[in-house]
């Protein structure tokens, strides 16, 4: 499968095949996961990289790029202490960070490897984000009959040999750690949101590749109208606080009639040629506080400016201003289309390429609920089709079904992957929600348990040293979640070194 994801997990299975062992940028709602803030923590940020293939489908293309990778083996038990690759999503790469997998790797006397996802950060094949250079690469408009060649291109990497890949990290291991003998390291593999996906994914394209996976808010279900994304928002800022956002979308559409420029001055934001763009921008803004667990940010000044009769859109504003721009980073420049047409590699490409991935692949179309909604009903299908079109040019289309139906959406066939969701996060219902044989699934339930509260703690952002559930309002949901997922990392570590034991 030439495509993004397909390309992420087949670059994945290169670095463990040779193993050269080898996060999280400032992102914003509608590319789903946000990482570290600016004085985020890491446990390491010394690159290393890695002589990647930029073709694996071609047997005549032998072209290379630099991909980024970080490495740290501090925890490692030698000599057969498990590797813990947790997989970069959606955004520059910028180190290894020092949340809760941390915490992870310290139990299980485990290295952390981390790799950057290929044309995000620093690991870009070509030098413009061309839509040639991402329908040639990155991902394609459509998938093809062909999308076969991923299956029968790795069976070829194995060559009926599981054995590969377990010399290879051996004698990567024993020249770094000067050590000499045979010696197995089992593979956990970690991702959070779009890269919980790809650890789901990749545990089920390669299960004797790794010995499990934690799937973290991941969002297996390609989803073409994502409208239950806004429907989670209004169950999670309850029934006090969701008419007032209701009652302020509705004033800021009438805003812009009576005086365009003024309406997106309050929100420094006169970029926005598009009015459907800045209402995109409103609309994320509401959800910020809410998907990463700082709810109160939002709705406490907003119930108590409409109980006052005070400016709605004014107190809404400076929510914007104080908390979304000055916290969080969020920033107009994202939504502008000048911005997001601007093929130059820089520290914001994310934003054009989560886009393309969108387009091609999985969509979440984040549509207004047919009734009220916060959203604007702009912000429709068509809204999101046109964008794409601007972006890409004709014939750019996501093909949600044919990405559902390769990899099994919520009804993902594998084992040994334990999925995880915050009661809160709008994510969750892109992803698996309910437990099946060998595939548990827990629901962190607190009032700010959004987005990757598992790994990340409360609030999920800014970042929390070593995932600290102490600021959630419910320590002890967090803390049962992650009893549950050290029994399994457990579990099933153990049974995976019986495994490389009885095949020595």
């Amino acid at each position: 499968m030439t495509t993004a994801i397909g390309y992420a997990l087949l670059t994945t299975f290169t670095v463990l095949l040779s193993y050269t062992i080898l996060s999280h940028g400032l992102l914003q709602p509608r590319r789903i996961s946000h990482g570290l803030s600016a004085s985020g923590k890491y446990l390491t940020r010394d690159e290393l990289w890695f002589n990647q293939t930029l073709d694996h489908f071609s047997p005549y293309d032998h072209r290379k790029f630099g991909q980024r990778y970080y490495e740290y083996l501090d925890h490692l038990r030698f000599p057969d202490g498990p590797i813990f690759l947790m997989i970069c999503g959606e955004g520059p790469c910028n180190g290894i960070p020092n949340d809760y997998l941390s915490v992870l790797a310290k139990k299980f006397e485990a290295g952390v490897v981390s790799l950057e996802h290929r044309y995000y950060g620093k690991s870009s094949p070509f030098n413009s984000l061309a839509t040639e250079n991402l329908n040639s690469d990155f991902g394609s408009v459509v998938f093809k009959p062909e999308s076969t060649a991923l299956k029968s291109h790795l069976d070829y990497f194995y060559n009926g040999s599981d054995r590969i890949l377990v010399f290879s990290v051996r004698d990567s291991l024993n020249v770094k750690l000067n050590r000499s003998g045979k010696v197995d390291n089992p593979w956990f593999f970690f991702g959070a949101s779009y890269s919980g996906a790809l650890s789901a994914w990749f545990r089920l394209k390669f299960p004797h590749l790794t010995c499990g996976s934690l799937a973290s808010s991941a969002v297996v279900r390609a989803v073409y109208e994502y409208f239950e994304y806004d429907q989670q928002i209004g169950v999670s800022v309850g029934p006090e606080c969701k008419p007032v956002l209701e009652e302020i979308n509705k004033l800021v559409e009438l805003g812009l009639k009576v005086n365009n420029k003024a309406m997106k001055a309050l929100f420094n934001a006169t970029e926005l040629d598009v009015d459907a763009d800045f209402l995109y921008l409103i609309a994320d803004a509401q959800v910020v506080a809410v998907q990463y667990g700082n709810p109160d940010k939002l709705c406490v000044p907003l119930v108590e400016a409409k109980k006052n009769g005070s400016d709605l859109v004014e107190a809404y504003a400076k929510y914007v201003r104080e908390y979304c721009v000055e916290v969080f980073g969020l920033s107009s420049k994202t939504y502008s289309r000048k911005h997001l047409l601007d093929t130059r590699i820089t520290p914001e490409s994310a934003d054009r390429l989560w886009w393309f991935q969108t387009c091609t692949e999985v969509a979440y179309f984040q549509v207004a609920p047919a009734n009220d909604s916060i959203r604007s009903h702009q912000i429709n299908t068509e809204y999101h089709l046109d964008l794409c079109k601007s972006l890409f040019g004709k014939g750019v289309y996501p093909e949600v079904d044919a990405t559902n139906l390769y990899y099994g959406g919520d009804k993902i066939a594998a084992t040994k992957i334990v999925f995880t969701n915050g009661s809160q996060d709008p994510w969750r219902h892109a992803s698996k929600q309910t437990s099946s044989p060998d595939l548990p699934s827990y629901i962190v339930n607190c009032h700010n348990c959004g987005h990757g509260s598992d790994l990340r703690g409360c609030p999920q952002s800014p970042m929390i040293i070593e995932g600290d559930s102490k600021n959630c309002s419910s320590p002890d949901a967090v803390n049962k979640v992650r009893q549950h997922i050290i029994e399994h990392i457990d579990l099933w570590l153990s049974e995976c070194r019986g495994v490389l034991r009885s095949s020595m």
